[in-house]
């Protein structure tokens, strides 16, 4: 029971680790400026799912996944299939974080403030924000729906974490591929998959493929509620970042009235009430 707690709390801060890091590196790649096009985000997307594959499969060697494959994906192909769902509203939620990001400064990509910033550089017209917005509710009402029925999944099955992961990525990257064929084949046919990818690319595709497993051990040992905490929390530590190390974000009156709220939230959720001694007995 101990180590159980242990480990839901552990998975928990990893988890806010993770989507700090993720939304402020994101954040920066779509902004980058430099010689050459942008990355596709429709192949960063694909990319994400592949390297989520692999890293669920290193809990597997070449035989047990071939196993795996044959036992516990190709035989019984309706178990499976409860896991297309929750892909692809994964899918079409990452492809949304990418179009937010393009449009939105970090924290308000996670809260949106009345406030972005006082230097012109950074100032982004209504229209961007307007579709960034749009982009980023879109995403979190699917991450929602998407994190209790993958919640509900893990822990009804017989299957292991693991093989729900695989099942989950296989899923993820035909949708990602067939989503970045219809929108970008063009370019892809042109310039190739990886086009504009340096470092920084590699460092959100790997970082966003961590963050499905993170997210996955969070459902395993915790619910999508707590994610939901552990996520909210991470928009007061992008918020102290942004302010403090990058300068394009100043914190308003409401927003720190909503950070108060979470945090309150939070501790209210993980407070167990204790019946005092000696109190009466039921009749």
């Amino acid at each position: 029971m101990f180590q159980n707690l242990q480990m839901k709390y552990m998975f928990l801060g990893v988890l806010v680790l993770q989507t700090t890091s993720l939304v402020l590196i994101m954040r920066y790649s779509r902004t980058l400026t430099g010689d050459g096009s942008r990355y596709l985000t429709s192949s960063a997307v694909v990319s994400a799912e592949s390297e989520y594959i692999r890293l669920s499969s290193c809990h597997f060697s070449v035989r047990a996944m071939n196993q795996l494959l044959t036992e516990e994906i190709l035989s019984k192909p309706l178990e499976t299939m409860k896991l297309a769902i929750p892909a692809g509203i994964y899918t079409l939620q990452n492809n949304l974080l990418y179009v937010a990001l393009s449009n939105l400064d970090a924290t308000t990509y996670q809260w949106p403030t009345a406030s972005v910033g006082d230097s012109e550089e950074k100032v982004l017209s209504a229209s961007f924000q307007f579709v960034g917005l749009m982009a980023v509710l879109t995403a979190c009402i699917f991450s929602g729906f998407a994190g209790v029925y993958f919640e509900k999944i893990l822990k009804e099955a017989k299957q292991s974490l693991w093989v729900r992961n695989v099942q989950l990525g296989l899923f993820g990257f035909v949708f990602s591929t067939l989503g970045m064929m219809v929108y970008d084949g063009e370019r892809v046919a042109q310039s190739g998959m990886f086009q504009g990818y340096n470092k920084i690319t590699c460092t959100v595709v790997v970082l966003q493929a961590l963050g499905g497993l993170v997210v996955a051990l969070v459902m395993k040992y915790a619910d999508n509620i707590l994610k939901g905490f552990a996520t909210s929390l991470s928009i007061i530590v992008s918020m102290l970042i942004s302010y403090f190390l990058l300068g394009d974000f100043n914190p308003t009156g409401m927003f720190f009235s909503g950070a108060a709220l979470v945090i309150a939230a939070t501790f209210l959720y993980g407070y167990e009430h204790k019946p005092a001694s000696g109190s009466a007995e039921k009749v």
